[in-house]
């Protein structure tokens, strides 16, 4: 009997082979074996404990900084999702917010309860689960600037709470166990004026839209900036600025407007998506000395 005949009940959705490609930006991918979109923590704890330990679980958000690969992703896929999962509350200087929440709805939130240190997060196109996990952020400002502390659930099902400092935070990386499932994060701002915090989200709105491909099938950043360099200047000067890639036949490239944005411009794969990083770090390396690291999380078989 396969696993997969014997999951436990739960009251979320619970499919099986279903195709993830729909479920990230780059609309790119293969199915998981079983993807699960949770009713509430509750359930989402009851399901792993009665998961068995040999089955693979695999956590995604909105799957803006993701290639899932053409093979598919082995065992379950959770993914966070509804109402349940994206809720944002404001006391005094104190942002609570669901791991399902977009990063732009928290900045918002906080904006409207005049709480000023969050804005960055207007300009992440992902999730507070991702956040967490690697340390989000942009324009001068990370996770690890506003984080008071999280909660989530280990493999076993097992609430698991962290204080800032145990999450071990550097750049876009984080120390904290990798099996955590993110459920609730808080975070501390300063009061402001809600206009004059409004005033600064849309600064980085505009910002964003004038200078990355937001309406592209994208990934967000590529690459993580090595130090003393930024992967964007990299790319740009070892040529791959807009320049088409066809790895597979279907064709990925680097973004015109954003050279370390890789976009999806027709029906390119993820081998396309993923090949296209991977002779640029070639190449760069190759040209300059300097090593490319991935930013965007790959995940699944080839």
């Amino acid at each position: 009997m396969a696993w997969t005949d014997n999951l436990p009940a739960v009251r979320g959705k619970l499919l099986l082979n279903e195709p993830l490609g729909p479920y990230t930006w780059f609309r790119v991918g293969g199915a998981a074996d079983a993807l699960f979109i949770p009713a509430d923590a509750d359930d989402l704890a009851d399901f792993l404990k009665a998961l068995p330990e040999s089955v693979p679980v695999t956590a995604i958000g909105v799957g803006s900084n993701l290639i899932v690969r053409d093979g598919g992703v082995e065992g379950v896929v959770i993914r966070l999702a509804g109402r349940a999962w994206g809720q944002v509350t404001a006391d005094g200087d104190t942002v609570t917010a669901g791991a399902g929440a977009l990063d732009s709805m928290v900045a918002r939130a906080s904006a409207k309860a005049g709480i000023a240190g969050l804005e960055f997060y207007a300009g992440i196109p992902g999730s507070i689960g991702g956040a967490l996990t690697m340390n989000a952020g942009c324009y001068g400002s990370e996770t690890k600037d506003v984080l008071v502390s999280a909660w989530g659930l280990n493999r076993r099902g097992e609430r698991v709470e962290l204080a800032l400092v145990d999450f071990g935070y550097t750049y876009r990386h984080s120390n904290a166990p990798a099996d955590i499932i993110w459920i609730e994060a808080t975070y501390r701002g300063t009061p402001d004026a809600p206009e004059a915090v409004a005033a600064r989200i849309q600064e980085i709105t505009e910002r964003r839209e004038k200078t990355q491909p937001i309406r592209e099938k994208t990934g967000g950043s590529t690459f993580k900036n090595p130090d003393g360099h930024s992967s964007w200047k990299l790319v740009d000067d070892a040529g791959w600025r807009g320049k088409l890639h066809a790895v597979t036949g279907g064709g990925a490239k680097f973004s015109e407007l954003h050279s370390n944005f890789m976009i999806n411009p027709g029906e390119a794969t993820a081998a396309d998506i993923e090949g296209l990083g991977e002779a640029v770090r070639a190449d760069v390396l190759a040209k300059t000395g300097v090593q490319l690291n991935w930013e965007i999380r790959r995940i699944g078989r080839k």
